[in-house]
């Protein structure tokens, strides 16, 4: 199958997951951060919240009668020169209660003619039957409607409080309206307040904002959680301790201000904190004012710039540069953004995560493709090596005379063998955390490997704290026997440096032992056709880690043959007796190297 074809099924693939939602929450949330923002307010809305202080003077609000809202309104209207423009209560006031208080609050909200009250349907879904007699799914039909008792109902207008969330539980969208049935609809709480306003301010109505397809449009907020609270209770308001004349020509709206009381909303304007639904309302109504209106662009335009978009990505970073791959990359997907952002202020909202995490998958995959067939096409010496000994050295392997060492199976080679252990790892593992203990170990194995490396070794293996390696293969060195020497004695002093730092950190040390051999062992690719390891085995490496094992932190053991072959280059301490190792019939000799004089 040729590329062409590969990038088109790619990208057919990533735009299908996008078509069906496999990307949605993550989008949304994105998009969120990205497109709501604070913005300047009109200051024409005022709440008048029914918090803990009117809690407290009032009572539990079930405790309430409707005498109290009645006091309320009667209070934002006691001047005829300065009432509000229009009072939202953002409260159902469904079915009778007591006939006095019913009826104050009816004659309040009627007299000043300046009251809007709120209702809600609860929806459903399932299958309905048209008039025609045939059958559909209605994903939101209207069980139950609750509205204003009826001398409420008569005396004021009314605006649905229905707040919809989306698929993933936030609320971006508001429902324009509601079909109630009997050529009945009912307009947003927010819509007819706003309507109302215009009214009153002698100006245009409102133009209706961009619909999807279920009646709903999206919602810029104006601020989130708080920016419209001035901590006005309704106490205030009755007691008078608000000049009436701050409500002057204001949208006021009263309503539940308290967690207790359930009214609360995840908003796209503050994930993490909930919005009361006065504060929902008032960001709907600044919206409404301003004509603040943004359009959802088609699913399945954006689905066909997605493909289109993707497919030549995937051709463009085929075998491309990296530096090109990554500056195509970053300019696409920070592009995008950035025009996404450019739309959404003009009025157009673009799925933001499609395109950036399209390109970000194909340029990974590109990258790891053209990387994977670079490493195929390099000498096999490289692939095996290149973690375990120094680059010089991988060099000297890759010349056409040294090839030969890498052959299958093993050859006997004479080798010196090094052995390096942390001394107390385990006190040391149950005194600290894991993260801790492995950012040690990390640090400890770092050092160790460094100084292999510096010193043309191989490293063999690491063996939990422990770490093995060996010189003279696998190629023939000068001097391999004294290279161990140099990188133990870098391991020591380097462990002193690393025990301070450590000290301090942590308030623990860790001292190295270590052990050096040298003679003859099997050296080469060991093990089994599926897996293989370049390693040493035979009794020098044991020899030498038996020496190591022995060895004290910060000390440095060596065997009488290392002793010999570097006769009059180092200094050393012989122990006061000898020790007997493991697996050896005779008790042997033991030096400490203390350092090298040349």
């Amino acid at each position: 199958m040729s590329i062409k074809w590969w990038a088109a099924a790619a990208a057919a693939v990533m735009t299908m997951a996008a078509a069906f939602g496999a990307f949605y929450e993550t989008d949304m949330q994105l998009s969120d951060q990205w497109y709501q923002h604070t913005q300047a307010s009109y200051g024409d809305v005022v709440l008048v919240e029914i918090n803990e202080k009117a809690l407290e003077a009032y009572g539990p609000f079930s405790d309430w009668g409707r005498g109290v809202i009645a006091k309320a309104i009667e209070a934002l209207n006691e001047s005829e020169e300065c009432h509000p423009a229009v009072i939202g209560v953002d409260v159902l006031y469904s079915g009778t209660t007591d006939p006095e208080a019913d009826r104050r609050l009816a004659e309040a909200a009627g007299k000043y003619g300046n009251v809007v009250t709120a209702c809600a349907a609860t929806f459903s879904s399932g299958i309905r039957e048209a008039e025609d007699g045939s059958f559909y799914r209605d994903g939101m039909y209207i069980t139950h409607f609750d509205e204003p008792y009826k001398e409420l109902k008569e005396c004021t207008e009314q605006g649905h409080i229905n707040a919809m969330y989306d698929n993933d539980g936030i609320l971006r969208h508001c429902l324009w309206k509601i079909d109630v049935g009997e050529n009945r609809e009912i307009f947003s709480f927010g819509a007819v307040i706003a309507e109302k306003f215009r009214e009153y301010m002698g100006e245009d109505k409102l133009v209706t904002p961009p619909l999807g397809k279920r009646g709903f449009w999206y919602l810029p907020y104006t601020g989130g959680p708080g920016y419209y609270s001035e901590s006005i209770s309704v106490e205030d308001v009755i007691e008078g301790n608000v000049p009436a004349d701050y409500f002057a020509d204001r949208i006021v709206l009263i309503g539940p201000y308290a967690p207790g009381l359930q009214d609360r909303y995840l908003t796209s304007n503050s994930h993490a904190e909930y919005m009361y639904g006065m504060e929902y309302q008032a960001n709907m109504i600044e919206a409404l004012l301003r004509e603040d209106y943004k359009k959802e662009a088609g699913e399945e335009i954006q689905l066909a710039i997605l493909f289109l978009v993707l497919y030549y990505a995937a051709l463009f970073f085929w075998k491309r540069n990296i530096r090109i791959s990554t500056a195509a990359w970053i300019v696409t997907a920070v592009g995008w953004l950035f025009f996404a952002r450019w739309m959404y202020e003009r009025g157009t909202i673009l799925h933001l995560l499609w395109i950036p995490l399209g390109v970000t998958v194909f340029y990974i995959v590109s990258i790891g493709s053209n990387y994977a067939q670079a490493a195929l096409e390099k000498h096999r010496i490289t692939n095996t090596f290149k973690k375990y000994v120094a680059p010089e050295v991988v060099n000297e392997i890759l010349n056409d005379d040294a090839k030969n060492c890498l052959a299958p199976g093993g050859r006997v080679v004479d080798i010196a063998v090094l052995f390096v252990d942390v001394r107390g790892f385990t006190t040391m593992s149950e005194a600290l955390s894991p993260d801790q203990v492995v950012e040690i170990l990390n640090r400890y194995l770092t050092l160790t490997a460094k100084c292999i490396m510096d010193h043309r070794g191989t490293l063999d293996k690491f063996i939990g704290d422990a770490t093995m390696a060996f010189w003279g293969a696998p190629i023939p060195q000068e001097d391999y026997v004294m290279n161990a020497a140099k990188a133990a004695i870098a391991m020591r002093d380097g462990s002193e440096e690393l025990s301070k730092e450590l000290m301090e950190r942590f308030g623990r040390t860790v001292a190295f032992g270590i052990g050096i051999h040298v003679g003859k062992a099997v050296v080469g690719n060991i093990g089994s056709p599926k897996r293989m390891d370049y390693t040493a085995i035979g009794d020098t490496v044991n020899t030498a880690s038996r020496i190591e094992s022995i060895a004290p932190g910060g000390t440095i053991y060596i065997s009488p043959e290392v002793a010999e072959r570097l006769r009059g280059r180092i200094r050393t301490t012989p122990l006061d007796h000898k020790i007997h190792l493991k697996g050896k019939a005779e008790d042997q000799e033991i030096l400490i190297l203390e350092e090298i004089l040349e």
